[in-house]
């Protein structure tokens, strides 16, 4: 069976997936939709029963309040550390995955067997080692200890490594022919055609660190050094200790809308090239 829509002949298996597909970006929305609302709403308009998607009266007063505290200064705590460590992992992933993907050395592939199998390990169960390793360098309430631990990821080498093993070897051997080492062909040649494989390390490396929680929350005790996430996690009702303000849940919908729109909108300019991304670095041994 066919349908056609605006002249395309569109297979009816086909339409079901389509109409799956929008249903699902649906119910991804409509939570979003809702937090956004909120946070424009008084805190007598929020536990109505009636459901109202529109603000009305809409005010800016939540998010007065989260203004309040130090945010911009939390914010750059955030955007530096996610920046650095997604940078450092781009530096250092690189060229291992290169090295795993297209060199050959001895132990080359146990080294891979011993990545994988450092992927499956939660990362909970290294945060206690971690931490009482951080209080003894002196790291606590430092840049140097939230980049530190997450400046080097096993995932980004893996990435690259399966970007690389679909990597033309033409293009290789015309650098070696034209006096090109393995340095400078890695340098000149592979990095700069990386860029779908590199944007999509870039994205899910600084969305994650960007969200990071328990790291920062456990080495961090000065209000001025949070990252965001734990600052904002003050305007959470059912964190620490209840307040009559904190109990608004219209300034909590404000703190969580602020937190969550920069990498919404990283993703939704980068989406393309991260698509393209994670398309082409596929699943290859």
């Amino acid at each position: 069976m066919h349908v056609k829509l605006r002249g395309h002949t569109i297979t009816l298996p086909t339409l079901v997936i389509w109409l799956a597909g929008a249903a699902l970006v649906l119910l991804w929305a409509v939570p979003v939709i809702w937090m956004v609302s909120t946070s424009f709403k008084q805190p007598g308009d929020i536990l109505k029963l009636e459901i109202e998607w529109l603000p009305n009266p809409f005010t800016l007063e939540n998010y007065q309040r989260v203004l309040q505290e130090p945010v911009l200064r939390w914010f750059f705590n955030s955007a530096l550390v996610a920046t650095v460590i997604t940078l450092g992992n781009i530096g250092f992933g690189a060229p291992m995955g290169y090295a795993l993907a297209r060199m050959h050395f001895p132990g080359r592939s146990v080294m891979f067997g011993l990545l994988l199998a450092v992927l499956m390990i939660p990362g909970e169960m290294s945060i206690v080692p971690l931490f009482l390793g951080g209080l003894r360098l002196g790291l606590a309430n430092s840049y140097l200890g939230l980049i530190l631990p997450g400046v080097s990821s096993v995932f980004s080498a893996y990435l690259f490594r399966q970007f690389f093993l679909s990597f033309p070897r033409d293009l290789e051997d015309a650098a070696f022919i034209d006096g090109c080492t393995r340095w400078s062909a890695f340098r000149l040649i592979a990095l700069p055609l990386a860029r779908p494989a590199t944007i999509a390390a870039s994205i899910l490396m600084f969305t994650n660190n960007w969200n990071a929680f328990l790291w920062p929350l456990l080495i961090i005790f000065k209000k001025e050094m949070k990252t965001l996430p734990i600052g904002m996690a003050y305007f959470n009702p059912s964190v620490g200790q209840a307040t009559s303000e904190r109990l608004n849940f219209g300034t909590g919908m404000a703190a969580m809308t602020i937190l969550a729109l920069p990498t919404l909108i990283v993703f939704l300019i980068l989406q393309r090239y991260f698509i393209e991304g994670v398309t082409t670095v596929g699943i290859k041994g």
